[in-house]
């Protein structure tokens, strides 16, 4: 991409090396303005540092949001409506922040008249895809700069050299640094790197930030009650709140309890496996949860429908299509299955378990306490009539049976 192509640029900025470097990168290599852009989707990390710094490198247009709100309301709460797990065991913590970054990206290009935005992803890893699918879906003229995809500053060493060739503050935190590389937000936390690089190791116990090790968790359960709306929680213990502080408290109750710990060695988009930690408490116990009120309210064959099409739902969001004809026209017709997922559940977290202690629904409960009895039903269900089913399904069976034999 020529750099004379380039007025302006919208980076999403954290304030840390990797994204400071390539804001003087951009400056030095495209002699552009820059507007930086920093998103709080619950990372637990102050973000004043990033203005002051973004200010300090000479950027006048400075973005920081609070998006915590829209990225549970809007990407969380549909995608758990599917009970979204990719590869039987990811909740997909990093993959559904990236299109509300990237959706913001290019509103904030849109306003500021920028003709590019710029990331922080390296080549080998999915947030560059679902970065950029995200970004060309919304605005498909974008320019997108992909700074580990053209420089030569490919390790920490060469990053700290330039920062401090160029005199870029570099704010080392007190104590030991962290040798993992990792992402927050107010669905989970990840781990890569280090000796997670060997997938025979365990992960060191003092890797794990949100939650107690199970084993030193409370020795008696705590029992918790989740109200869904057409198919979002809405409240905890008769609660109600807002679906940001509704997934924090259900961090809290889970960490506390050990809730939420994974270990994956998964399929990267660009071909590779990458072995990765996460720590999803609240999301872990919303999954349980909401198959719970949906084993009462859903048609059977709605809810099998729903499992078949939901694999094709998780790597739709993992591989960055979620701005994609077929990701909406899954999500359009999961929300018609929510109409009815209304109710209350019963869990039990205890030492890293989750386990449900109750369910109910009184409006749009399907389950029919005189039919499924195993003691007197009054006729409500004629056991004879199982003999013309069963022989019935069994017909294709005894022709070919009847055929071997022959």
């Amino acid at each position: 991409m020529a750099a004379k192509n380039i007025r302006k640029v919208v980076l999403a900025y954290s304030g840390g090396l990797d994204t400071s470097v390539i804001l003087k990168w951009l400056q030095e290599n495209y002699q552009c303005e820059i507007v930086t852009f920093t998103a709080d989707i619950g990372q637990g990390e102050e973000l004043e540092p990033a203005r002051r710094k973004a200010r300090l490198m000479g950027v006048k247009k400075i973005y920081i949001e609070d998006l915590k709100e829209e990225f549970v309301r809007d990407f969380v709460f549909p995608m758990f409506r599917a009970n979204t797990i990719y590869e039987g065991e990811y909740l997909l913590g990093t993959s559904i922040a990236r299109p509300l970054i990237a959706k913001r990206l290019v509103e904030i290009a849109n306003e500021t008249g920028a003709d590019a935005i710029s990331h922080g992803a390296t080549g080998k890893g999915n947030d560059q895809v679902r970065f950029e699918l995200g970004a060309y879906a919304l605005r498909p003229d974008i320019k997108i700069i992909a700074p580990w995809r053209e420089w030569n500053l490919t390790s920490r060493e060469k990053l700290l050299a330039y920062a401090n060739r160029h005199r870029i503050p570099v704010e080392m935190k007190r104590g030991k640094r962290s040798p993992y590389s990792m992402d927050a937000n107010l669905l989970h936390i990840s781990y890569e790197g280090a000796v997670l690089e060997n997938p025979w190791k365990e992960a060191e116990p003092t890797m794990w930030r949100w939650t107690v090790a199970p084993e030193r968790a409370p020795a008696r359960p705590t029992h918790i009650e989740i109200t869904f709306h057409r198919g979002d929680p809405v409240a905890i213990n008769g609660r109600e709140m807002s679906p940001a502080r509704l997934l924090a408290r259900l961090n809290e109750l889970g960490g506390r309890n050990g809730v939420g710990r994974l270990d994956l060695v998964e399929n990267r988009y660009v071909g590779m496996k990458s072995r990765g930690c996460y720590e999803t408490p609240g999301g872990t116990i919303l999954l349980k949860a909401h198959r719970a009120v949906e084993s009462l309210t859903l048609d059977r064959e709605v809810a099998h429908l729903k499992d078949e099409l939901m694999p094709r739902y998780a790597s739709l969001i993992y591989n960055g299509y979620w701005f994609s004809p077929e990701r909406l026209a899954l999500q359009a017709l999961i929300d018609h299955t929510q109409r009815n997922v209304s109710g209350v559940v019963r869990l039990k977290l205890y030492k890293g378990s989750v386990s449900v202690a109750g369910r109910k629904s009184e409006r749009h409960s399907l389950f029919d306490p005189t039919i499924a009895t195993f003691e007197e039903d009054a006729g409500a269900y004629n056991q004879a009539d199982a003999t013309g089913f069963i022989r019935l399904n069994a017909l294709r069976m005894r022709i070919a049976a009847r055929r071997r034999r022959r």
